[in-house]
């Protein structure tokens, strides 16, 4: 069982991906804040982006710049600027909202074991 953390700031769409976090075994965390989440234990982590993605891209550098762990973010579908940033950024799973919303359990078992 792997511990993940969400940083999900909208709490509807983070119960959900807690929820995929649970049906595929695993041990979820909401944190509110990415700049001071302890990441340290962590297996995975899963950033939003569709709302300030500079400025959570910094607080994901900083955070991993200490801690390397397997990373998957998603951003809105009309922002491909994002992905870009996140794809250079270094994080490993970069895909679209609604992809987020209907694969979200695969994607996380693809975070979790690569290969």
């Amino acid at each position: 069982m792997a511990r993940i953390i969400a940083f999900v700031p909208d709490l509807l769409f983070g119960s959900t991906v807690l929820g995929m976090i649970s049906a595929a075994g695993h041990d979820g965390v909401l944190a509110s804040d990415l700049a001071v989440a302890r990441i340290d234990g962590a297996d995975g982590l899963i950033i939003d982006l569709t709302a300030d993605p500079a400025d959570r891209l910094e607080a994901v550098a900083s955070a991993l710049a200490e801690h390397r762990v397997p990373t998957l973010a998603f951003y809105s579908h009309v922002e491909a600027d994002v992905r870009a940033m996140a794809e250079e950024s270094g994080i490993d799973v970069v895909v679209p909202r609604s992809r987020m919303a209907r694969e979200g359990g695969a994607l996380i078992e693809r975070l979790i074991t690569p290969g």
